[in-house]
């Protein structure tokens, strides 16, 4: 394996984990899922505005914190999938960094509202639970995230070369 590849997969793990370790964070508190959400660990779904590598790293974590933290099967997959597509949309506009968590919002805010009422049956609706998912991804992915955005800029060249 090349030394490359060695970094690659190392870094994605490392913000796997960090992203596991988050949602339980958040988990502890009641807010890691269900109509009220307000996941720590989405805020590093601005990491990819640094480096490609989070998009795995990101889709992992949030796939592992799902199957760890006892969500359904249809959440696990669609939740994590929300995840990526956010990552992936923050990478697609890497170069417009105040747009950076506006992706993972709307990805969240879309794709989670139909998993808690299709699949945990909760009772809201869709429109309420695009309005409490919806801000709980602002604070998460943009006040939080943001947050973190302008403190790594400041070392992205040691961290992200």
């Amino acid at each position: 394996m090349k030394k490359n590849n060695v970094l690659f997969i190392t870094q994605a793990a490392m913000i796997a984990a960090l992203y596991v370790v988050l949602t339980f964070v958040s988990n502890a508190f009641g807010l890691a899922s269900g109509a009220i959400q307000i996941r720590i660990s989405e805020a590093l779904t601005i990491l990819p505005y640094f480096t490609p590598v989070a998009l795995p790293g990101l889709f992992i974590g949030c796939l592992l914190s799902n199957l760890l933290t006892g969500c359904a099967a249809f959440d696990v997959i669609f939740g994590s999938l929300a995840t990526l597509l956010g990552a992936l949309g923050t990478y697609l506009l890497r170069h417009f960094k105040r747009l950076s968590p506006i992706p993972p919002i709307l990805a969240n805010t879309i794709i989670v509202p139909f998993v808690l009422t299709y699949v945990y049956e909760l009772p809201g609706g869709i429109p309420y639970f695009m309005l409490t998912v919806g801000i709980g991804e602002v604070i998460s992915c943009g006040i939080l995230g943001m947050i973190l955005l302008n403190v790594l800029n400041k070392y992205k060249n040691q961290l992200f070369p």
